[in-house]
Order: C-alpha cells, then structure tokens, then sequence
C-alpha cells in the first residue's frame, strides 16, 4: 500500500513541478498570469541564490520533496538537477548535467528579464490610462 501512495506521490510531484516550472519560462506570454509569473520567478532566484547560499546553489523546496518522496521509494535519482530527471524520465535520454545547468539558467534568466520588461510595460500602459 505505501508503494501505492509513493508512486502517487511522485507523479503528483512530476506534473506539479512540471507544470511550476513550465509556467516559470511560459508564464509572461499571458498578461493575467504576468505578476504572478513574475512573483514566482523572484522566489525561483531567491531559492537558488541565496537559499542556495545554505542548502547548495540551485536549491529547490520542491525538488527536495520530490526526492525524499523518491528515497523513501527507494528510487533515489542518479542526477542532481530537477531539469536533468525530468528531461531523462520522460525521453529516456541523458544529457550532459552541465549543459542542462547552462540551458536552465539562460532560460531563468531570459523569462526573468521579459517578466520584468512586460510587467513594466504592462505598469507604464496602466498608469498612462489616468
């Protein structure tokens, strides 16, 4: 039965974290989703960078649950990033950890800066209706 609830689990942790990370990079397009992309793309940085200070740069609340969810299964990962699972769980294929790494973090940053663009411009058409 805890088997069960594991791989429940850690399905649940698939398609959640799939999903927060896909709306991470996608959510701007969507001028409702904007300051909500924004808000979450901050707290991302934060828990990288400066969490990441404590617990190991790129540090994730999210990944860490998923992979006490993984251990306590007794299916613990072989990778170390989130991105890198994921990408082999699904295709099967492993990539190189570092060239995941650079392509996360290029991607974090590039919808981190048209976040801030958008929700700026978004701000200034705002203002200028008055």
């Amino acid at each position: 039965m805890a088997s069960f609830f594991y791989n429940l689990a850690d399905w649940f942790m698939m398609i959640f974290h799939g999903l927060l990370t896909l709306f991470n990079f996608l959510g701007w397009i969507v001028p409702r989703w904007r300051k909500t992309n924004l808000i979450l793309l901050l707290l991302t940085g934060f828990s990288w960078f400066i969490v990441g200070i404590f617990k190991g740069f790129g540090y994730c609340p999210f990944t860490d649950l998923h992979w006490s969810i993984l251990e306590a299964a007794g299916r613990l990962p072989e990778e170390t990033s989130y991105i890198s699972y994921f990408i082999t769980r699904l295709t099967g294929f492993s990539f190189s950890p570092t060239l995941i790494d650079g392509i996360t973090l290029a991607g974090f940053s590039a919808a981190l800066g048209i976040s801030l663009v958008m929700n700026w411009l978004d701000h200034k058409r705002r203002v200028n209706q008055f």
